[in-house]
């Protein structure tokens, strides 16, 4: 096995996106005469050095040469037939070269770096025979010789075409791995290549990888999720790929809107990931910022990978449930079996004197209604730099006046992302809550950071993901050791006692690994779990065997409107069912579609409580108005 094949088993890797848009939009001519773009590599190498790098600084480890319309067939169309294996030759050595340069000035490990020979359809794609290896046969050459570690296929409508030029291949390049890809699109529903069809006859061709390219994202999620699940791939041991344009149109209100963003692209990739695909990357419109953010949340996917298990040493076994219970309302009723109610805040985000009032004075009516137990304060949810949690929490007492004496009105539970903190930070961070009197705690990996254009670039650590923070804290801290294994103090009991809470996505593309993740949290310590929003009541049917194991507060999002639901279900891993759009889709006025969004929020309420799960993960992103009324309805 090649050492690219290799580490495509080992882990998802991430490819570059667009050349031609991206040629585009540096040069600002179209490829037209006396401006071809797969002659820039003996006629301009510079610019796509620049664009090399630009994707390599982005995070792609494979970067694919600038052929994609580089067989004899397309260059006779410019006039550049005769020039086939010097231009192929020519992007294959600037390619090469741009992954040398970076790998010296980053100090990253050249072994690590992928070079993929990009091969294209010809504009009849119609070629069979002879006429098929005059098209083909030096444009591939040249890159063979010119050191790929792959030969890219890509762009293909046509199956027979596509199958003809992997003959070829088996040919002249036997042994050298081969991606094929196709330009699938669904139309009503059907594909216009079956994608079995397709493995079966790319596998029997000598494809070791199978994918799609030049589509909607929608669509290579769909197609992922088709193909990773086929016996095809699975009895050939066929890897996928996926590299989907930036767009595709959606009637969006009233307007056309694609809402495919650079972050939107990063949880694509990550989504694509966890549902099957081993390589991923983008077509159209798919620029280094698109890329940046497919490798912050690539790396988040991989978070904890270089941590060790943790097992306890101690003298003292971890604090359990009876001192537990010591934390709060929220703890005794989650180790007693009583129905619990939590409801997420967001701290601030700027300085604003009114809006840090008006949270205040919301978790003020809050306590004092007596309807939640807990409040849960996110740690810079998306990515955004708000006020951390526990600065919050200090907030909150100072102004609500909750002494260490009389007690908090609410049991105050901070998000712990492991973004922002190596594992030195994770452990200092939590000592602090400790002496703070914070003694919950819900740890979840956390999104990359999110940065507006003018916001400088901020990195994500991820030392640790969950599970390890799960295991760190319950096995170490809450035995009175520190993560190294080091007695926390010399007095009688150093032991923490934080109550522990983890995540778990139930709508997520990858559910049998999510569910892995939730064993292993549990294993690990984990006291409850709390779930992303959920709609479906049989989206939670995969966690009945945890029930009797941990507390399961099921997410219920308060919907503020259509648009709303309709961004929502545009969220990988977030399903929102038609019945709840179209209840929405019969309210003209706005205010009638946010009582809507109360009743449906209030009914899953009454419906989570009358089937007996642990308690609700309330969440409002509309804003405070909504919360006492949704809890008074859904308690009442």
């Amino acid at each position: 096995m090649t050492a690219f094949l290799e580490a495509l088993r080992e882990g998802p890797l991430l490819a570059d996106g667009a050349m031609g848009s991206y040629l585009f939009e540096l040069t600002g001519r179209l490829s037209e005469e006396n401006h071809v773009y797969e002659a820039f590599g003996a006629d301009r190498p510079e610019v796509l050095r620049q664009v090399g790098l630009a994707y390599l600084q982005a995070g792609s480890r494979c970067l694919t040469t600038n052929t994609f319309a580089g067989n004899r067939a397309c260059l006779a169309a410019a006039g550049l037939g005769h020039r086939t294996a010097e231009l192929s030759a020519a992007a294959a050595a600037v390619a090469r070269d741009a992954i040398d340069e970076y790998c010296r000035a980053a100090g990253e490990d050249r072994e690590r770096f992928f070079l993929l020979g990009s091969v294209g359809p010809t504009p009849a794609g119609d070629e069979s025979g002879e006429a098929l290896t005059e098209a083909y046969a030096d444009h591939l050459a040249a890159l063979v010789v010119g050191g790929v570690d792959a030969l890219l296929l890509e762009t293909f409508r046509s199956l027979d075409q596509l199958l003809g030029v992997l003959g070829l291949v088996s040919r002249q390049a036997a042994g050298l791995p081969v991606i094929a890809q196709m330009a699938l699109q669904q139309d009503g529903g059907g594909w216009s290549v079956d994608p079995v069809r397709f493995a079966r006859g790319a596998a029997d061709a000598g494809a070791h990888v199978i994918g799609i390219n030049c589509c909607t994202p929608w669509e290579a999620e769909r197609f992922v999720a088709q193909a990773a699940g086929s016996e095809e791939a699975a009895d050939r041991h066929l890897l996928i790929s996926a590299m989907p344009n930036a767009g595709g149109f959606q009637h969006i209100g009233n307007r056309y809107m694609t809402r495919v963003n650079p972050e939107f692209m990063g949880r694509l990739g990550r989504t694509l990931c966890e549902s099957g695909a081993s390589l991923v990357g983008g077509c159209c419109e798919i620029h280094p910022p698109h890329v940046a953010e497919m490798a912050s949340y690539l790396r988040s996917r991989a978070a904890g990978a270089r941590s060790v298990a943790v097992e306890w040493t101690g003298e003292r076994a971890p604090a359990g449930p009876e001192i537990k219970s010591g934390n709060g309302g929220f703890s005794r009723k989650i180790f007693s079996g009583g129905f619990t109610v939590s409801v997420e805040i967001l701290p601030p985000r700027g300085t604003a004197p009114k809006q840090l009032q008006a949270s205040v004075d919301f978790v003020g009516r809050l306590a004092a209604s007596g309807l939640a137990d807990a409040l849960d304060i996110t740690d810079g949810s998306r990515g955004i730099p708000l006020m951390p949690p526990g600065d919050f929490v200090h907030v909150l007492r100072r102004r609500l006046g909750w002494t260490a004496g009389e007690g908090d009105g609410l049991e105050l539970i901070p998000h712990f992302t492991s973004r922002d903190l190596n594992l030195m930070g994770v452990q200092a961070r939590l000592i602090g809550y400790w002496a703070n009197r914070i003694h919950n705690v819900l740890f979840i990996t956390g999104d990359p950071p999110k940065m507006a254009p003018t916001y400088p670039r901020s990195t994500a650590v991820f030392d640790v993901d969950s599970v390890e923070m799960v295991r760190l804290t319950h096995a170490r801290l809450n035995a009175g050791l520190d993560f190294g294994g080091q007695p926390l103090g010399r007095h009688r009991d150093p032991r923490t006692r934080f109550t522990i809470g983890t995540g778990f996505e139930p709508e997520a593309p990858a559910r049998e690994r999510e569910l892995d993740r939730l064993r292993r949290k549990i294993d690990a310590g984990a006291d409850y779990v709390m779930t992303q929003p959920v709609f479906r009541p049989e989206a939670l049917d995969g966690l009945e065997p945890f029930r009797e194991q941990v507390a399961i507060l099921a997410g219920v999002l308060v919907l503020r409107g259509l648009d709303h639901a309709l961004r929502m279900r545009a969220v990988p891993g977030m399903v929102v069912p038609d019945e709840v759009v179209g209840r929405l889709e019969g309210c003209r006025e706005a205010d009638d579609q946010a009582r809507v969004g109360a009743e449906i929020a209030a009914g899953q309420i009454r419906r989570l409580r009358a089937e007996g799960w642990s308690g609700v993960y309330l969440m409002s992103p509309a804003g405070h108005a909504p919360v006492l009324e949704v809890l008074a309805a859904g308690l009442g």
